[in-house]
């Protein structure tokens, strides 16, 4: 047999098929998982290391977040990542402060809330309740409603950044958080602070706000009342006034009048009640206002 020529042969295994590579699996696609909760102290958001019972703080929203929660219920936060938080009276020692972010992630503060010291008399008797007559029947269940319908008014006030100034100056005749105990039994604490001040003197803004109840005539209780929304979820009441000077719904600013100081509804004397709540947490007016201003 004559041998096959060499061009023949590379010619014959050019004509054989190469074998067809092997199937590539596609990517295998990892879902992102978001970093681990992590636990944070208070200055992360801002705030002091201790907070207070019946106080009130500012802070500022890390980076990123979406929502804020204190004990479950939301916080505002602000564009500029600025909130508001207070506490009432009687608030728990220990809260949580919850951030989730963008990335799926979680902040969480444990806050402290010290006690305040709350004046506290003791007295052995029982209190002597008054029998409520049918006029103060009659009345009071629309003036509650009232006021509970302007404390829900929200607005677009930035009081809540500022710092606030007293509305009345004079001699602190009440304070925030007082109480009675009447033998053994706790009556109700005394929900703002009271200036006494003699009727007409005036009583201003003491911060920007726009007016969400002015009670005239008065109610049978805080007599002609006055209830400003700072915005944020907190809002200043004035009770007692002997004239409202500005009408629901006006915009007005730090230090304009707003109504001058009296004795109506039921009070002993003429004086300023100013009270102020947080989403309805009673809060402590004086701390906000800093140091009476002298004369």
């Amino acid at each position: 047999m004559r041998p096959i020529p060499l061009s023949i042969l590379l010619l014959l295994c050019g004509c054989v098929s190469a074998p067809a590579p092997a199937p590539v699996a596609p990517p295998v696609e990892r879902p992102v998982l978001p970093p681990p909760p992590e636990l944070v102290s208070a200055a992360r958001f801002g705030l002091p290391a201790t907070l207070r019972q019946g106080g009130l703080a500012l802070g500022q929203a890390p980076a990123g977040t979406l929502r804020l929660t204190l004990d479950g219920a939301p916080v505002h936060v602000a564009d500029d990542g600025r909130f508001l938080i207070a506490f009432d009276r009687d608030a728990k020692p220990q809260v949580t402060l919850v951030a989730a972010l963008a990335n799926g992630g979680t902040l969480t503060a444990p806050l402290t809330v010290a006690a305040g010291a709350w004046r506290i008399e003791r007295l052995p008797t029982l209190r002597k309740v008054p029998v409520p007559d049918a006029d103060f029947a009659r009345r009071r269940p629309a003036e509650l409603a009232r006021i509970v319908a302007a404390r829900a008014r929200t607005s677009d006030a930035a009081g809540w950044r500022q710092r606030f100034v007293w509305p009345a100056t004079g001699r602190i005749s009440g304070l925030f958080g007082a109480q009675r105990i009447y033998a053994g039994q706790p009556g109700s604490y005394h929900g703002g602070v009271d200036v006494a001040r003699p009727t007409g003197a005036p009583v201003v803004a003491p911060a920007d706000g726009v007016v969400t109840l002015a009670a005239d005539p008065p109610f049978t209780l805080e007599g002609r009342l006055l209830i400003l929304d700072h915005g944020n979820g907190l809002n200043s009441a004035f009770l007692h006034l002997s004239r409202i000077d500005v009408r629901v719904g006006e915009h007005v600013r730090q230090g304009q009048l707003i109504g001058r100081v009296g004795s109506t509804g039921r009070a002993t004397g003429p004086h300023l009640h100013w009270a102020m709540t947080w989403n309805g947490a009673r809060t402590d007016p004086q701390p906000v206002a800093g140091a009476m201003p002298a004369g």
